[in-house]
């Protein structure tokens, strides 16, 4: 068969499957499995396919996915988090739209303690909706401040930012790093957007006289609640950058210190704790369990020839390399309206990868943009995952339709995002080329 039919064969099942209702762990599994059968000898083909699986998932670079995880969802479930929220609003003063400034101030300090955007996002919008509901904020512009949480997918600790590394063999701690000034252009944004539309459209975030508070109350507060929590940030992050630890050892270390944290506070209980392990374990196996069938999907791709020929393919219609990264993220921007973001990884890491190295592009750089097109998707209409979170916490009364249309500005602010680091690549390669012990 030629490489197209192979491909067709291979991407197109697996399609059909995924669109008929089988959940995208078996989507994966039975395409293995059937083509690992006939291509490569039944039996020995099959123990070949056991092996992957094990392989797949018990590398030690995957260990701070849990990590992560677990250190948002403590203080998550915590909720030591709320105070330090409480203490931002009091230094917001009397801007227009304090909320919805206070709701992306939120979601860019907390993605530095969660590797989670859902979790993320949930807690903004549970505790952030009803207060902007009250105050007569527009939805139009509430529901997507706080869908800024899925910033945590692009600022460290990304969890998914250790699974694409681990699957496109990118270096997990530059990875991690190149997040944080994209992280900050796209935070930038939001403000710039909220406060432009909220001096243009006044009436959708009515103004209030927040309770007045002395300089010694601000300051105070500051170093309780805030500090605190930039230890943690400074642990997770600044080790990293320093070359002290790596990615898992910082990864320990942040758990144990949103632990202690929790428990200075007085939050840390029984429910806590289980509620932490039962989120943790829900979200990790979640990804691994898809991550399985990663390593066997790419060996079909390249064992029969699909990788090798769709990268022949396009390198002879002789297209110019940046039409080429268009073309890829146009294809993870649809993808992302209607697949899990791992999922996504699965299918497209195999085949992105070698042009990644045959245009010899920094990988860091394209691990960035991909991320970023993973975060996009997590909110674009009609099967994002935050999505679903915020329709569970918005005030009663709002429709589907209200949550879209909140969202739309933030998703083209999040592709201007893209663009502005396709033209400027050293936002997104900056910090890693400073981290010491590469």
């Amino acid at each position: 068969m030629e490489w197209w039919m192979w491909f067709a064969l291979i991407i197109g099942t697996f399609l059909f499957f995924l669109a008929i209702g089988f959940p995208v762990f078996l989507c994966f599994m039975t395409v293995n499995v059937v083509l690992i059968y006939i291509l490569w000898g039944g039996g020995v083909g099959m123990s070949q396919f056991v092996h992957s699986l094990f392989s797949s998932v018990s590398t030690f670079v995957l260990l701070p996915v849990p990590l992560f995880v677990m250190m948002g969802e403590v203080i998550f479930h915590s909720g030591s988090f709320n105070k330090a929220l409480d203490v931002l609003d009091l230094w917001m003063g009397r801007l227009r739209g304090r909320l919805c400034l206070l709701s992306v101030t939120g979601a860019t300090i907390f993605s530095c303690l969660s590797g989670s955007s859902l979790g993320t996002t949930a807690m903004l919008g549970s505790l952030l909706l009803p207060e902007m509901d009250r105050r007569g904020y527009h939805k139009s512009i509430s529901i997507g401040s706080c869908m800024s949480g899925a910033l945590a997918m692009i600022i460290p600790p990304s969890a998914l930012a250790v699974v694409l590394g681990s699957l496109a063999d990118i270096s997990i701690g530059k990875l991690l790093i190149s997040g944080i000034l994209p992280g900050l252009l796209m935070a930038f944004l939001y403000v710039l957007y909220i406060i432009v539309r909220c001096r243009l459209q006044p009436s959708i975030a009515p103004p209030y006289i927040p309770r007045q508070v002395s300089w010694s109350e601000k300051i105070i507060g500051f170093i309780k609640y805030m500090l605190p929590f930039g230890s943690i940030i400074f642990i997770v992050i600044g080790l990293i950058m320093m070359g002290i630890a790596t990615p898992t050892e910082s990864a320990a270390m942040g758990t144990l210190a949103a632990f202690i944290l929790s428990a200075a506070y007085r939050r840390l209980n029984w429910r806590v704790i289980k509620e932490t392990i039962e989120g943790t374990l829900r979200i990790t196996v979640m990804m691994f369990v898809i991550l399985t069938g990663a390593t066997a999907f790419g060996q079909i791709l390249s064992y029969t020839g699909a990788s090798q020929g769709l990268l022949k393919f396009v390198l002879d219609l002789n297209l110019p390399p940046s039409l080429i990264i268009y073309i890829m993220m146009a294809i993870l921007l649809i993808l992302g309206m209607l697949m899990e973001q791992v999922s996504i990884m699965m299918v497209t890491i195999p085949i992105f990868m070698p042009f990644v190295k045959t245009f010899g592009w920094d990988p860091v750089w394209f691990g960035l943009l991909f991320l970023i097109n993973m975060e996009i998707g997590m909110k674009s209409p009609p099967f994002g995952l935050c999505l679903f979170v915020i329709q569970g916490v918005v005030p009663p009364g709002t429709m589907t339709f209200d949550v879209y249309k909140s969202v739309v500005p933030f998703i083209l602010l999040d592709i201007l995002a893209v663009v502005i680091i396709i033209f400027i690549p050293w936002i997104a390669t900056f910090l890693p080329s400073l981290m010491l012990g590469r």
